[in-house]
């Protein structure tokens, strides 16, 4: 029997402040490289670091796509969804007239809403 394999995208907060956008399959130990300052080069110079967002996939190439668009996210932005302040994306967004691009896979259904 074939287990499905999960995917993960997460936000960790920076000693500094920062934010680093992260996708793997293994969040547990992923989170224990980026502690022990073993992960990225960016995460080794901002120890410690903490998680504050994470979301769970069923497939990678949606992982992937979630990774890319919150990494080109400016920092505010990163922060509203960190702290589940999902009414301010749309307001800290760029471009609001995507109002309905693929941002929903990050949120929980029970949480969307009509100002994503």
């Amino acid at each position: 029997m074939k287990k499905n394999k999960k995917y993960y995208v997460y936000i960790l907060r920076c000693s500094d402040g920062s934010y680093y956008v992260g996708f793997t399959h293994d969040l547990f130990t992923r989170l224990k490289y980026h502690c022990r300052g073993e992960g990225a080069a960016y995460t080794r110079r901002r120890l410690p670091v903490e998680l504050v967002f994470y979301r769970e996939f069923s497939n990678q190439h949606d992982a992937l796509a979630a990774e890319k668009q919150i990494k080109r996210w400016s920092r505010n932005k990163k922060k509203a969804l960190a702290n589940s302040e999902f009414e301010l994306l749309q307001a800290l967004s760029k471009n609001t007239h995507h109002k309905n691009t693929c941002l929903k896979i990050y949120i929980p259904d029970d949480e969307l809403t009509d100002y994503i």
